[in-house]
């Protein structure tokens, strides 16, 4: 029971922490509408499965004990927050907006910016290794293993999905939008500045 509590803490204080995931929620919510945010926080849900997968597979352990390997991961994310961050910077507010329709979006374009952020985010690499390296023993169950996994993809999808139904809220969203211009450029700045953080940080000792 302690190894379950465990994971649940460390879980919840992980999702709730502001990062990349949560910047891109945000952004997507506010700028594409409801839909686009909840399919993000569905991407960013399966990114994690993605880091349990390897993890249980044993490669978790080979990215954390290959500098060169958790680096290269690292820059990758790294350098897709700031091409991300740069394109929203750039990006001209719209000069009109269907609130109830939303703007048009590709709902694969959601879900895959959602997954990549997730899956080339250093953040959840750390967490997910750290979980089950740390606090997993060698003979917890399998099936309570996966169980680990599946309740921090749920854990990741209902509090991004909870930020996006905030975000995308027509009174909030329509006071955003008008704006726009300026909540670009923030919003740009902050996933460069992640980017820029992340690259150069030492995650490594």
């Amino acid at each position: 029971m302690n190894e379950v509590l465990a994971v649940a803490i460390i879980t919840l204080l992980a999702v709730i922490s502001p990062g990349a995931d949560f910047a891109m929620v945000t952004r997507n919510s506010i700028l594409q509408g409801r839909k686009a945010g909840l399919l993000s926080a569905t991407g960013i849900a399966l990114g994690v499965q993605l880091h349990v997968m390897y993890t249980m597979l044993g490669v978790g352990l080979l990215i954390g004990h290959t500098p060169w390997l958790f680096t290269t991961i690292k820059l990758c994310g790294a350098a897709y927050l700031v091409y991300i961050g740069v394109q929203t910077f750039r990006q001209e507010p719209h000069v009109r907006v269907d609130l109830h329709a939303g703007q048009p979006v590709s709902a694969w374009g959601a879900f895959k910016t959602g997954f990549l952020t997730n899956a080339l985010n250093p953040k959840t690499t750390l967490f997910v290794v750290s979980t089950y390296t740390q606090v997993v023993h060698a003979d917890t169950p399998l099936s309570l293993q996966f169980g680990y996994g599946l309740f921090m993809s749920f854990a990741h999808w209902a509090w991004f999905s909870l930020v996006s139904l905030f975000f995308s809220h027509d009174g909030l969203r329509g006071a955003m939008l008008s704006m726009q211009r300026l909540l670009n450029r923030l919003i740009g700045s902050v996933l460069i500045g992640l980017g820029g953080t992340l690259a150069l940080s030492p995650m490594m000792h």
